[in-house]
């Protein structure tokens, strides 16, 4: 199993999107990945722009068979992902 880690930065939002974006496309370009982890620890903010590129990246591996990961968030950001759930969407751990 290949995993390929993205580190969030502590605002994630709209200014984050071309990055988040080109780190993205780059690991599922790569025929030997199968996860992709987004390492979440640094995180303090997010907005629904965040949560929408999330979703984009779900459906985007799902179709190619990569599993994503949340890592490390912390208990306020984690409560925004279950509220939205996307705990049924993606692995938080």
């Amino acid at each position: 199993m290949s995993e390929h880690v993205i580190r969030i930065p502590e605002r994630f939002d709209f200014g984050y999107h071309k990055e988040f974006t080109e780190q993205y496309q780059r690991l599922l370009a790569e025929n030997n990945v199968t996860e992709i982890e987004l390492e979440f620890s640094r995180v303090g903010y997010l907005d629904s722009s965040a949560l929408g590129m999330m979703v984009l990246l779900q459906k985007k591996a799902k179709s190619q068979n990569v599993s994503i990961r949340i890592r490390g968030p912390k208990e306020s950001t984690k409560e925004i992902l279950q509220i939205a759930n996307f705990d049924q969407l993606f692995d938080i751990s």
